[in-house]
Parts: C-alpha cells; structure tokens; sequence
C-alpha cells in the first residue's frame, strides 16, 4: 500500500482540550467520543468535545492508538492498567446528560 503525505494546518486560535475521561457512543454508521474533564470532589463533569468518526476510521483509529501506546510503553515503560479499589470505584461511572 503507497504511503501519502498530508499537510495538517492548525489554526493559530485552536485551544488543546484536556479529558481526564470519556463516553462513546455507536450507531451503525458513526461512532461517537465525548470528550470530558471530570471536575474532582464532585459527581459533575464537562463536555469537553464530541467527535464523531466511521466505523472504519474508529477501527483503524483503535489500531493506531495500540501501536501508539506499544511505543510509548517501550520509551517510558508499562502503563499499569490494574486499578485500585479506589480507581476501580472512579472508574464505575454512570454518565447522564447525552447518549
């Protein structure tokens, strides 16, 4: 498969978007990622950016992210993806607002 190369320009006014957690959302031809920063001490979060893609650019987006976070793990060494009892509770969240 030939290789491109694309020129990517970014407006000199876009803000880079910080998410410390996010929901995503399906349907049969688009899947959806809201973005959201949970606000800490409080049951709130905010909607940060809603991305909408294709199945086909989530699948190879999942496949980029897998090699991005190999690589990563190699530089810096594993992410520890077992969560303590504590994160584990943070982590079981119910998000109302937008589905």
């Amino acid at each position: 498969m030939e290789k491109r190369e694309i020129t990517v320009n970014l407006p000199p006014d876009l803000d880079p978007v910080y998410s410390n957690r996010i929901q995503v959302a399906y349907k049969d031809d688009e899947f959806t990622f809201v973005f959201l920063h949970e606000i800490p001490g409080t049951n709130q979060a905010r909607a940060k950016s809603v991305v909408s893609i294709s199945p086909k650019h989530a699948k190879n987006f999942s496949q980029v992210l897998s090699k991005t976070i190999v690589d990563y793990e190699a530089k810096f060494g594993e992410i520890s993806a077992h969560a303590d009892s504590k994160d584990e509770a943070q982590n079981n969240v119910t998000i109302h607002g937008y589905s």
